[in-house]
């Protein structure tokens, strides 16, 4: 062993004595300032790494022998400290490749002593490529040769002990994707030839019989079908297994929302019928399945509290209904609601909804009954495209613009309106509540005909685009922005329904108006509404801290007359806003202001939700 000693530097002449403080401070804060002073500063290596080791090696080699903050007090612990860090350098360099790495503990100094170890790796060993034994049970030889061809060494291949473990678990994996579920794994065998610098090793498997699957077989009691979790299935009688399949249905029945946990394996080898066909065993968790929550959300111009009642699975089918009320200073309804998840076919939902509805706008007031029936098809997780239909039956009150008058005239109608419904959402954002980058569209089509007091047939489209742009430190700043583009085609604007119409202004939209407060209005102040829209926003995103986040933001609007959008009367708001994160997104509180104020325009609008704006 190399012994060397340093002296330690002597006190610096005339250096403080003692902290002499001009003011008195609290004895907690002086004490918790020299603890973490303390802590910092006794914070040390276990053993000093010295060699000729290029630069990621070294720091995976001080990684290893790790940082503590326990003195050495003698020569004793130092030898101790340094053989330590031999041992655990050296199972790094092996699990490396380096099986010839040479270590030396050293100890050098004498107050206080210091542990050294002086690292000289050595040539680093290449994997050759790997053997396998087949055990009792080969698979067949297109099975083999396809499984094999996945472990394939590239030449020169550093040996590391993680990817010859890894080999070892692709070769299990490719043989379960191809049918055999229950292939198993013997102790492997590696060879490491310190002649030719290779590391070789044999796995032994035994890849077990092809699995062919049966049905589903539901084992927990509850509401729920067996026959319909069996109609979930993503194969037939005879197919050969797959555990995407497995996790398929999975997906499927957790996506319902119905159920709290779900559980879907390949029953034991044991349970194989006289065909040679396993089932797939389904567990599953129910849900509460009566809830009763209640809710309230506000801005400056509008208010409201909700009552929802939901049961979950009344007909066996992870189905919901729900029964829910809303006062509101504008909308206010009551109605119910039935979602049948995997309707006909999977990952298509069937919903059903009625409901009577008030609303009082500026613009009108509308008392209708409202039938709609839906059909969405999800073709991944957060995308999906939907049609319909709905029917509608009201009486509307209008404040309308009379082409003729040129002037605003009250109109009374009662009206029946049949809409197509179509749309779609093509979300490729990270997050559905509080996304850091990527992009959505989705728009809707909606051919109309109104029939009562007034006959006519329109056709109304409109497209929204967002995007999510992280600008520094992982997303921690985000650039969003939303573009919205809506028309009418087919009529005229003083026949199309109010409610049809085209608006803009309030949280939704162009933040720092009210609802309906964007775009033109007729002589006494009213909304007039219009045929076609055009919207955009720009946000800035910043978080602080780990819960809180700001934002601030500029929306733009336009309601026009013409089928196409007309921007010459654009007009926008700016603010700011904090965000406060919980687990299942954030809460936000937005202060926006007008900066193309109007009479009857309020000085700011306050608006709190969940989520982000867009």
């Amino acid at each position: 062993m190399l012994d060397a000693g340093h002296a330690r530097p002597p006190p610096v002449p005339g250096g403080p004595e003692r902290l002499r403080l001009k003011r008195p401070l609290p004895l907690i804060v002086v004490a918790l300032t020299v603890l973490g002073a303390a802590t910092a500063v006794q914070a040390e290596p276990r053993a000093l790494v010295r060699g000729e080791v290029d630069g990621d090696l070294f720091e995976a080699l001080e990684r290893a022998v790790g940082e503590t903050d326990a003195r050495i007090e003698n020569r004793f612990q130092a030898r101790r400290r340094a053989a330590a860090a031999a041992a655990n350098a050296e199972a790094l360099l092996r699990s490396e490749g380096y099986y010839q790495s040479v270590i030396e503990e050293v100890v050098e100094g004498e107050s206080p002593p210091r542990a050294v170890i002086i690292v000289t790796p050595g040539p680093r060993f290449a994997l050759d490529q790997p053997r396998v034994d087949w055990l009792q049970t080969p698979p067949d030889d297109q099975t083999a040769q396809a499984v094999l061809g996945t472990v394939e060494t590239k030449p020169g291949a550093p040996g590391r002990a993680a990817d010859v473990i890894a080999m070892e678990g692709r070769i299990v994996s490719g043989l379960t994707r191809r049918g055999y579920a229950d292939a198993a794994v013997e102790p492997r065998r590696v060879v490491v030839d310190h002649a030719v610098f290779l590391v070789q090793p044999t796995y032994r498997i035994d890849a077990g019989d092809l699995v062919r699957l049966d049905g589903v077989r539901l084992e927990t009691r509850g509401p729920t079908r067996p026959a319909w979790v069996g109609g979930l299935a993503p194969w037939t009688e005879g197919d050969v297994y797959d555990p995407d399949d497995v996790a398929e249905l999975e997906r499927r029945l957790l996506e319902t929302g119905v159920y709290d946990g779900v559980g879907v394996a390949l029953a034991p080898a044991d349970q194989t019928d006289d065909q040679g066909l396993r089932p797939i065993i389904v567990t599953l968790t129910d849900r509460p399945r009566r809830i009763l929550e209640a809710g309230v959300s506000y801005s400056t111009t509008e208010a409201g509290v909700d009552g929802i009642w939901t049961w979950h699975n009344r007909f066996g089918r992870a189905d919901t209904l729900r029964f829910l009320a809303r006062a509101a200073r504008i909308d206010s309804r009551i109605g119910a609601e039935l979602s049948l998840p995997h309707w006909r076919r999977p990952g298509q939902t069937l919903s059903l909804a009625s409901a009577a509805v008030y609303e009082d706008t500026d613009a009108y007031e509308r008392t209708a009954i409202n039938l709609s029936a839906d059909l969405r098809q999800r073709f991944d997780r957060t995308s999906w495209y939907s049609y319909g239909v709905g029917l509608e039956g009201g009486l509307y009150n209008e404040t309308r613009f009379d082409p003729i008058t040129r002037g605003p005239v009250d109109v009374e109608r009662d009206l029946v309106i049949l809409t197509g419904r179509g749309g779609f959402n093509l979300d490729r954002s990270n997050d559905p509540l509080d996304p850091r980058r990527g992009w959505r569209l989705s728009g809707s089509a909606q051919p109309t005909a109104v029939t009562g007091d007034d006959d006519v047939y329109f056709l109304r489209a409109d497209v929204t685009g967002t995007g999510y742009l992280p600008l520094q430190d992982e997303g921690r700043t985000v650039l969003a922005g939303r573009l919205r583009v809506g028309s009418i085609v087919g009529a005229e604007e003083f026949v199309v329904p109010s409610d049809r119409l085209f608006y803009s202004g309030g949280g939704g939209s162009v933040r720092g108006y009210a609802y309906q407060g964007v775009g033109p209005r007729l002589t006494d102040n009213t909304p007039r509404g219009g045929l076609s829209l055009f919207e955009a926003s720009v946000e800035v995103r910043r978080d602080i801290g780990e819960n809180f986040g700001a934002v601030v933001f500029v929306d733009g609007g336009a309601v026009g007359f013409e089928e196409t959008p007309n921007l010459s009367n654009m007009r926008y708001g700016a603010g700011f806003g904090v965000r406060y994160r919980l687990p299942f997104g954030p809460i936000r509180a937005d202060v926006a202001f007008p900066l193309d104020k109007r009479e009857g325009d309020a000085d700011f609008q306050l608006y709190i939700s969940i989520g982000q704006a867009f």
